[in-house]
């Protein structure tokens, strides 16, 4: 049985210093979708993670944002909007911290302050010349 438990001797880092240390993207076969791997710095507040896959031409064909995520070591799987993808693509990852404001009892419409970004990276992959 495979349990979630932390390393007690694992060193956590503090919201600023959290970083990327490893980024896998392998394309699927079927030109839809991609595998994704990511591997944080152990941190002590939970981080969030946006992840955006652009065309050459600069549309956005997926994007995710995992929310105060637990895991240090991330593995998904992201759909692209276009079915049988080829050419290369763009993947642009950010890791951030969100300051929400305090609740209060009256409902007042208050903007959110700007994300504070600790970490990015932004690659391009392509998918193999697929066959009919």
């Amino acid at each position: 049985m495979n349990i979630f438990l932390q390393d007690p001797d694992e060193i956590r880092v503090p919201p600023d210093e959290v970083r990327l240390k490893k980024v896998q993207i392998t394309p699927y076969m079927d030109g839809s979708r991609i595998k994704l791997l990511l591997e944080l710095t152990p941190f002590m507040k939970r981080p969030n993670i946006s992840v955006t896959i652009t065309t050459p031409s600069g549309e956005q064909v997926a994007h995710s944002d995992i929310l105060e995520t637990m895991l240090s070591k991330l593995e998904l799987t992201m759909h692209l909007r276009q079915a049988k993808s080829t050419g290369e693509f763009t993947a642009e990852i950010s890791v951030y911290y969100q300051k929400l404001p305090q609740p209060s009892d009256s409902p007042v419409e208050v903007p959110l302050p700007d994300p504070m970004m600790v970490d990015t990276y932004k690659t391009t992959f392509s998918f193999q010349q697929l066959e009919p």
